[in-house]
């Protein structure tokens, strides 16, 4: 695995997330405040106290949640967010 201290973070961010029932992004930001919600139904989720980034891409209609991007800090820089 590439990021070994985000892997317990983003199983529990996977558990949590199984059993979400997010039909919109303000119900995302109800139970992840800091989570960012940008166009194109995607979101960027905080991991293992902010020090990775999780960008996910969500279907509300039928709750499909598609990961998109997991990296560090640094890594993110590199991408943009709304495309990747």
């Amino acid at each position: 695995m590439r990021y070994p201290r985000a892997e317990q973070p983003l199983k529990a961010w996977f558990r949590e997330s199984a059993t979400a029932d997010w039909a919109g992004p303000e119900d995302v930001k109800r139970h992840y405040r800091h989570a960012s919600i940008l166009k194109g139904n995607r979101v960027v989720f905080n991991i293992a106290g902010n020090r990775y980034r999780l960008i996910v891409q969500i279907n509300y209609d039928f709750r499909v949640i598609y990961i998109r991007f997991v990296g560090s800090h640094s890594d993110y820089d590199k991408i943009n967010a709304e495309t990747i």
